[in-house]
């Protein structure tokens, strides 16, 4: 008895794959800033997530994003942050994928890669601007993170952009 194809099967085990690479980037590479109140993180899940999005779309680069940084949220001491999370880094994630994968592209445009990172980022900050409102319920604290989101976001596209250009490049890809 068949319980489904083996396209759902083949996209459960990448998702879930990009969930992992997404937590264990974010978990075991990271570095607190000491520039604002609350810390702050740079982390190398940014980038993982971008290799995601650019690499299999709009829905996994979402779903790996999402879950894999809540789950670094939980896992790690930030769990008011992990709702945030899931919904700030879900839509970046989103965001990516769908602009990467515009026009039938399917992230193969460096061009369209870097657009699509950058067009991400004010959605990654409002949703963390918002996260620090709610938490710390003041409106001119949470701009101390803002640099650090940009740091996150610039080193993430820096690693992702060149990464996503050689694994284009493999067979498994083209």
């Amino acid at each position: 008895m068949a319980y489904g194809n083996s396209n759902q099967t083949y996209d459960l085990i990448v998702t879930s794959l990009l969930i992992s690479l997404v937590f264990v980037a974010t978990f075991f590479i990271n570095i607190r800033l000491p520039i604002a109140a609350n810390g702050g993180l740079v982390h190398l899940g940014t980038g993982m997530l971008f290799i995601a999005a650019i690499m299999f779309g709009p829905k996994k680069g979402a779903i790996a994003g999402a879950v894999g940084m809540a789950l670094f949220d939980l896992f790690s001491g930030w769990t008011l942050w992990a709702p945030f999370t899931l919904v700030a880094r879900g839509v970046q994630g989103y965001i990516v994928g769908k602009i990467a994968w515009s026009g039938g592209r399917k992230g193969k445009s460096p061009i369209f890669n870097v657009i699509a990172i950058i067009s991400s980022v004010p959605f990654m900050l409002l949703g963390y601007y918002v996260c620090e409102l709610v938490i710390f319920k003041n409106w001119v604290m949470p701009l101390a993170s803002i640099p650090g989101n940009l740091v996150q976001n610039a080193v993430g596209m820096l690693i992702a952009i060149p990464v996503c250009l050689a694994l284009k490049k493999l067979p498994q890809f083209k």
